[in-house]
């Protein structure tokens, strides 16, 4: 039999499945942005930035406004490595994903923006350690509600997932007290994000 008719014969039902699976496999891959730049520098800044002021907060190691200072510092390192994941992303994609891609990065500068205004203007008028709940849940809540929104935007459940887990977290952590959700974000939520980008990034070498 001649190869070349056999290369043109028509391809059977299962076969194009598999080839269309195949194909959003890959464009998944391609654009999807790499997990451990989108989830692992988060987790770092919170496992570090929170754990600080744990420590602040249990043992009086350090200053309240150094270790605030190491959380912010971080979670600004982490939305600009994230950022800069996403952007490349974005760069091989064009019209609506774009604009949607942009308009997702501008929530997340008018979000924090916000809670920096709220914390600067009710922070002179709080006990210290209220005033570090203040800006530590205040920040968690807008990245919680970021993470569940562009979750449902894109139809990523992990990202929809981890938000919910982090929203949740961070109300239990402010009904329990300052100490407490330090804790439960530095070992909860930095600890989840961590595991997620590196679990997630072996799985796509992998495939």
């Amino acid at each position: 039999m001649d190869p070349l008719e056999d290369d043109d014969r028509p391809l059977r039902p299962e076969e194009m499945l598999r080839l269309i699976e195949e194909q959003q496999a890959t464009t998944s891959k391609r654009l999807g942005g790499d997990p451990l730049l989108t989830y692992t520098p988060w987790g770092i800044a919170w496992a570090v930035g929170f754990g600080a002021l744990f420590l602040n907060y249990t043992y009086g190691f350090l200053p309240r406004g150094a270790a605030l200072s190491v959380l912010f510092s971080l979670m600004i390192l982490a939305l600009a490595i994230s950022s800069f994941a996403q952007r490349t992303v974005s760069s091989q994609v064009r019209g609506e994903s774009a604009e949607r891609g942009m308009m997702y990065g501008f929530a997340w500068m008018f979000g924090l923006g916000g809670m920096i205004a709220l914390g600067v203007r009710l922070s002179p008028q709080l006990p210290a350690d209220e005033t570090g709940l203040l800006w530590a849940a205040g920040s968690m809540t807008v990245v919680a509600a970021l993470y569940i929104a562009g979750g449902a935007v894109w139809r990523v459940r992990t990202m929809f997932y981890l938000g919910a887990g982090v929203a949740v977290l961070n109300m239990i952590g402010v009904v329990v007290g300052p100490a407490a959700h330090a804790l439960l974000m530095s070992v909860g939520a930095g600890g989840a994000f961590v595991a997620i980008g590196v679990v997630q990034r072996v799985r796509r070498d992998g495939a």
